[in-house]
C-alpha cells in the first residue's frame, strides 16, 4: 500500500533526524566534520551559482522588458519586477531546485557507498552514533551555508539583469535602480531567507535519510541518489507554497 509505504517512510525519517540531532560525544571530531561540509556544500556550490544567477538575471531582464513596450509604461517598472521576482522567487526557490540536483544527490550517493560498502556498519560497531556524525554536519552545513548562497546569487541576478538592461538600451541603470528602490518591500529579503534556510534543511535531511538506508549495490546507490532529487524538488515546490500562504 503506497499510503503505508508513505508513513512508514516518514516515521523512518523522524527517527533518523532525532538519532541525529543529539549532543556530539567528541566536539573537535564533529567541528572538522562540519568545516569541512561547509566548505563542500558552501564553496563547493558557488561556481554554478555564480553562472546561474548571472544569466538567469539577464534572461528575466530582456523577456520583463519584452512584455513591457507600451511608451505609457515608466521603465523603472522592469526594475521593480526584476528586483522583487528575484528576491521572493527566483534566488531562493530555483536556485534551491538547482542546489538540490548538485548537493542532494551528492550527500546520497555519499552515504549510500559508506552503507553498502558497510563504513556505516563499522562506525557502529566502534560505538560511534553513526547518524550523528555523518548526518548531523551535513544539514547543519545546507542549513547555514545555502542561505549564503542564495543572498549572493540574489545580489548577482539583480546586478546582471541592471547590466544587460543598460547594454542592451532596455532600460537604464538609473530607471532600473528607481524602480527597485521605489518598490521595494524589506521584508521581502526576510522571506528569501527563511525560504532558503527551509529549503537548505529540506535538501540535506531527505538525501541524507535516502543515502543512510540504501540497500543493495552501486546500482542502488544511484537510485538513491535520484530519488534524492526528486524528493528534494518536490518538498521545495510544496513548502513554497506554504511558506507563501503562511507568511504573505
Amino acid at each position: 500500500m503506497p499510503t503505508i509505504t508513505f508513513f512508514e517512510q516518514f516515521g523512518q525519517y523522524i527517527l533518523l533526524m532525532k538519532k541525529s540531532f543529539v549532543r556530539p560525544e567528541k566536539m573537535s571530531i564533529y567541528w572538522k566534520e562540519l568545516m569541512r561540509q561547509m566548505i563542500e556544500i558552501g564553496v563547493g556550490s558557488v561556481g554554478i551559482v555564480i553562472i546561474f544567477s548571472v544569466f538567469l538575471g539577464a534572461v528575466l531582464t530582456v523577456q520583463t522588458a519584452y512584455q513591457f513596450t507600451s511608451p505609457l509604461l515608466s521603465k523603472s517598472i522592469i526594475g521593480s519586477i526584476v528586483t522583487n521576482s528575484t528576491i521572493i522567487e527566483m534566488a531562493p526557490t530555483v536556485t534551491c531546485l538547482i542546489l538540490a540536483g548538485k548537493i542532494g544527490s551528492s550527500i546520497a550517493s555519499e552515504l549510500g557507498t559508506m552503507r553498502i560498502s558497510e563504513q556505516i556498519d563499522a562506525l557502529e560497531i566502534m560505538g560511534i552514533n553513526s547518524a550523528a556524525y555523518l548526518v548531523l554536519p551535513k544539514v547543519i552545513a545546507a542549513t547555514f551555508m545555502i542561505p549564503i548562497i542564495i543572498i549572493i546569487g540574489g545580489f548577482l541576478q539583480i546586478l546582471s539583469g541592471m547590466l544587460v538592461g543598460h547594454l542592451q538600451n532596455v532600460v537604464s541603470s538609473t530607471e532600473f535602480m528607481q524602480g527597485s528602490i521605489q518598490f521595494f518591500i524589506p521584508f521581502t529579503v526576510t522571506f528569501a531567507i527563511i525560504k532558503a534556510t527551509t529549503f537548505g534543511f529540506i535538501i540535506s535531511s531527505v538525501s541524507a535519510y535516502l543515502g543512510y538506508y540504501t540497500t543493495g549495490g552501486a546500482l542502488q546507490v544511484g537510485n538513491s541518489a535520484t530519488r534524492a532529487v526528486v524528493a528534494s524538488c518536490i518538498l521545495i515546490l510544496i513548502f513554497d507554497y506554504v511558506l507563501a500562504e503562511i507568511l504573505l
